[in-house]
């Protein structure tokens, strides 16, 4: 379990993850060609990707010595409205034999339709553990399902929290809160990774977010969209890489980008 741990993580504890999930649900015209993004991404110096099984299969020596993170649940997709409930899709045997270090799998607190992504993801982290491999759980109180203050630094330290208690190993969750986010990351006892979003960021945006979760406690990122996007994806990975393992402040990475 630990080296497998350490492919994620760094020494200094900290991880920089790509995450390349996305076509598995969605429509993803950025991700048209994968091998170049991890070739890229890991030459920026992205630590591990969040990957699907597909790509695993069909990209494997484009990762390097970057670790793999396999998707463990979906079975759904947005051509569907409304998209039906979430479902645990591979085991840790499945992860192992594939190649993977980790796993990661959604977690869902107070949603409706997704709560029971809590009980497979107990099941799923039981499972980890008889196999040592490590598990990731993307914590989101209600999902994606329309609740007032849904994203409160209350709900996500709560479910940050959760995600911990159920077996977890690190968590995936949306910076809120600005400073007040330390309360997550304090209250979390495996390390936090905090999540891009879909909204487009300028690259200064993207970099100050990074900069601030780092200093309220946060062990890395989860990031896509708002890097793959990008036509200079190994420039923005070597910027949040140095924001994440080097201490650069804002101005100082934003050289790596070549907009400074």
């Amino acid at each position: 379990m630990k080296r497998r741990m350490n492919n994620i993580f760094c020494r200094d504890g900290r991880s920089f993850v790509l995450a390349m999930d996305h076509a598995a649900m969605m429509k993803s015209p950025d991700l048209k060609e994968p091998g170049r993004i991890i070739r890229e991404g890991a030459a920026g110096g992205v630590d591990a990707f969040l990957t699907t099984m597909g790509i695993l299969k069909n990209f494997s020596t484009d990762f390097g010595r970057a670790g793999v993170i396999l998707r463990a649940d979906g079975g759904i997709s947005a051509l569907k409205k409304q998209m039906d409930p979430l479902k645990r899709l591979y085991t840790a045997e499945d992860a192992v034999c594939a190649g993977a270090d980790a796993m990661l799998c959604m977690g869902y607190p107070g949603s409706e339709q997704n709560e029971h992504t809590l009980k497979y993801l107990a099941r799923l982290a039981a499972d980890c553990d008889r196999w040592g491999i490590p598990l990731g759980a993307e914590m989101l109180p209600y999902g994606f399902e329309k609740v007032e203050d849904s994203r409160s630094v209350e709900n996500m330290n709560f479910a940050c929290r959760q995600g911990a208690e159920l077996g977890a190993d690190f968590i995936k969750a949306e910076y809120v809160g600005g400073e007040q986010f330390e309360q997550v990351t304090k209250n979390c006892y495996v390390p936090v990774l905090v999540l891009g979003g879909s909204k487009a960021k300028s690259d200064e945006e993207l970099l100050t977010m990074v900069r601030e979760a780092m200093d309220a406690g946060a062990a890395g990122v989860i990031m896509g969209r708002n890097i793959y996007r990008r036509e200079n994806i190994g420039g923005i990975c070597e910027a949040i890489s140095a924001v994440i393992h080097d201490g650069a402040t804002v101005e100082e990475a934003m050289k790596c980008t070549g907009k400074e």
